[in-house]
């Protein structure tokens, strides 16, 4: 006998499916990074739990059976160099149980030179320094100098490294304890493309030092999104009696770049003479086309339109604003404004170079 599903029950299905697909969108893309860490794990583990079950297996690392398969399919290929049969990792589950062998070598611990542990010790504590909250660098110290001791015998007690720890800037003792309180911070800061100071309440991911300067990233509950901000441009900071915990969605910035354009950014296309190419090397722009006289074409990330207005008013027609169409009217009327200003003027200024 069959049932014919009630309107009821099938919202509900349809309800859970929806959830499980959510759950599954949401889920983080696993980087090679992170797999390859957990194989190195895998071997050492597996050779000493000879016959685990899959399943005791795949929970023991946190991933489902279909990935523990996935896992054991690719170290059934990895051996020692030659990689002939003799050298590749033999593997076999089929009967529900995980036996590894052969991955002796591969599952021993690394020993470290003296050397080498010199330069990851000094690499660890200038990571803890340019990192603020950095634990894991500092347990990982800890665990290099306990194994140091036994190994190539103590190298280092501290390393005594010259590093910039921000200590001068007056809102890092603010920040700190906020960070470490899971408190939101207020902030007076100066944004330097529109000369002006905004107050600004910020839920802090983590506090970092790039390129030689301290910068906090945190979710601004003014823009509605991640932002760094410098700490040499915060003019006052202060810790507000408020939970602190960024959005479940605000997610920290791939920093192999200070400049990290927002997806709310506006995208701005230039046109340029070669005495004004220079700003192709100076802004960091998303791409670059470029004329057989010198001139070109370069399209920018801003989150302030002001800071195109007075380059492109800055250059003295050397350049103009291609679009968007509204920005470019825009930029025009503020020059046909300060052409009048000056009687009409019959001459421009030299045009300048990059900022200095």
């Amino acid at each position: 006998m069959t049932e014919t599903p009630t309107p009821a029950a099938g919202a509900a299905a349809g309800t859970a499916r929806t959830a499980r697909a959510t759950r599954a969108a949401r889920k983080p893309v696993e980087t090679a990074t992170q797999r390859l860490g957990r194989l190195l794990d895998m071997v050492p583990w597996l050779l000493q739990h000879r016959g685990v079950p899959l399943d005791e297996a795949a929970a023991e690392f946190g991933v489902s059976q279909e990935q523990l398969v996935e896992d054991l399919e690719l170290l059934f290929v990895c051996g020692t160099p030659g990689y002939g049969h003799a050298e590749l990792i033999d593997a076999q589950w089929d009967s529900g149980h995980v036996y590894l062998d052969n991955a002796d070598d591969i599952a021993a611990p690394m020993r470290l030179t003296r050397d080498e542990a010199v330069t990851l010790t000094a690499g660890l504590q200038a990571l803890g320094s340019a990192l603020v909250g950095s634990d894991v660098a500092e347990r990982t110290l800890a665990k290099l100098r306990a194994a140091a001791a036994t190994t190539v015998g103590e190298p280092t007690g501290r390393i005594a490294l010259d590093l910039d720890d921000g200590s001068q800037h007056a809102a890092m003792a603010v920040l700190k304890d906020a960070f470490a309180r899971g408190r939101r911070v207020h902030l007076r800061y100066y944004v330097a493309t529109r000369d002006e100071s905004t107050e600004r309440d910020v839920d802090i991911m983590r506090i970092l030092n790039l390129d030689a300067q301290w910068y906090v990233e945190g979710y601004c509950h003014r823009a509605q999104d991640v932002r760094l901000f410098r700490l040499d441009r915060i003019e006052a900071a202060s810790v507000l009696d408020v939970d602190g915990t960024p959005p479940d969605a605000a997610r920290p910035r791939d920093l192999d770049d200070v400049f990290v354009p927002g997806e709310n950014d506006l995208t701005v296309v230039l046109e340029a003479s070669r005495w004004a190419a220079w700003i192709a090397d100076y802004y960091p722009n998303e791409g670059v086309e470029r004329g057989p006289d010198g001139s070109l074409r370069v399209t920018l990330k801003v989150a302030d339109p002001a800071l195109v207005r007075r380059l492109v008013l800055r250059l003295g027609g050397e350049a103009h604003v291609v679009g968007p169409p509204e920005l470019a009217a825009a930029v025009a009327g503020e020059a046909r404004a300060a052409l009048a200003a000056y009687g009409g003027g019959d001459g421009a200024p030299d045009t300048p170079g990059p900022p200095r």
